[in-house]
């Protein structure tokens, strides 16, 4: 199964997966450039691997929760894409990929309960619950709540956070160390996609996990002066 993946929920980062291998892979931290790294980047990946759009099994896009501008550049690139060549496109909870990577790096027990959350600004994360698998022979997590935004310290307590929150609000949560300054990633992205998939489940269209509104605004009626 050939996947590209592509997550602007925080950093820009895009993958090329063939089955479980990385092929290629991108990231920027420039959150104010999401729109003019991804489709270079795609671009210079796919040169690099030998490959076309057309060859790939499907489009894996992050549907958030993430701000409104840098997540809205991502889905729009992975459904020009996607349309373009002719491919399935999914989503994928950009959280989902965070958590995928904290059960496979065994930073939570098996069973266990645990956070998820990354930064939404404002004093504020994203966040969900999840728990691990029973069995360390499954590598997806179960979503418990969520996605939800609001501020660390009404975050359930008890429950360990993964994530680049847990570095940003280390008095109101009990962070996971090795993941503590992580977002999330287009690898992990595309190996949940991939899992889902070959277990036969559905996976979400990409309608946007935006969770609250965009601050730009329309401007109002002018006001007429007064004499």
């Amino acid at each position: 199964m050939l996947l590209l993946a592509l997550d602007t929920s925080a950093a820009a980062t895009v993958a090329l997966l063939h089955d479980d291998v990385v092929v290629g892979r991108f990231s920027s931290a420039d959150t104010r450039s999401h729109a003019e790294v991804l489709a270079p980047a795609v671009q210079r990946i796919l040169a690099d691997a030998g490959v076309s759009g057309s060859d790939l099994d499907a489009v894996v896009a992050g549907v958030g929760p993430g701000p409104f501008t840098g997540l809205r550049a991502g889905l729009v690139t992975a459904r020009t894409l996607s349309f373009v060549w002719g491919v399935p496109l999914h989503g994928v909870m950009s959280l989902e990929a965070l958590a995928y990577d904290a059960v496979a790096g065994g930073a939570v027990a098996d069973g266990r309960g645990f956070l998820v959350g990354t930064d939404a600004r404002r004093g504020e994360v994203y966040w969900a619950a999840y728990r691990a698998p029973a069995s360390s022979g499954r590598r997806l997590p179960e979503l418990v709540s969520g996605p939800h935004v609001g501020a660390a310290s009404t975050l359930p307590k008890g429950q360990p956070l993964v994530g680049r929150a847990a570095s940003l609000y280390p008095d109101d949560v009990e962070g996971v160390q090795a993941f503590a300054a992580a977002d999330p990633d287009a690898v992990s992205l595309g190996r949940v996609a991939r899992s889902r998939l070959l277990a036969g489940e559905s996976l979400p269209d990409t309608t946007p996990l935006y969770l609250r509104d965009s601050d730009a605004r329309v401007p109002g009626p002018r006001k007429r002066a007064t004499a």
